[in-house]
């Protein structure tokens, strides 16, 4: 029961902190394309860890430097906007995921591509 509270409550984050960062006036975070993939509470909600992905991987870092210096700010933003009886600290790591995803996509591919090579031989 208590694991589907703190799934609603990482689904809330996530889309609290997505408007959020949107809003951010932080050169380091405007510049780059940011998506919050993905969000983990602790069970005490004293944490939060926030997956962010970045369409601009040469930019990865600086955007989490910004992000880590607007904590304080957007904690701030998301206990106004969620009643919660802690707001977790959130700590942000960057999420490679979708360029796993891509990478894996593109190894199948090459592998669909051998496999129709390997057939119109055979025939």
């Amino acid at each position: 029961m208590a694991s589907n509270r703190i799934s609603r409550i990482n689904e809330e984050l996530q889309r609290e902190l997505s408007d959020l960062i949107r809003a951010l006036k932080d050169p380091r975070v405007q510049q780059s394309m940011i998506s919050v993939t993905k969000v983990e509470a602790t069970g005490d909600l004293r944490y939060a860890k926030v997956y962010i992905s970045v369409l601009d991987k040469d930019k990865a870092r600086e955007t989490l430097k910004g992000l880590k210096s607007a904590g304080g700010f957007l904690r701030r933003e998301i206990a106004a906007r969620l009643q919660l009886r802690y707001t977790p600290e959130l700590v942000f790591v960057e999420d490679d995921s979708i360029a796993y995803g891509a990478r894996m996509f593109d190894l199948l591919k090459s592998l669909e591509i051998r496999e129709d090579e390997n057939h119109d031989e055979e025939t």
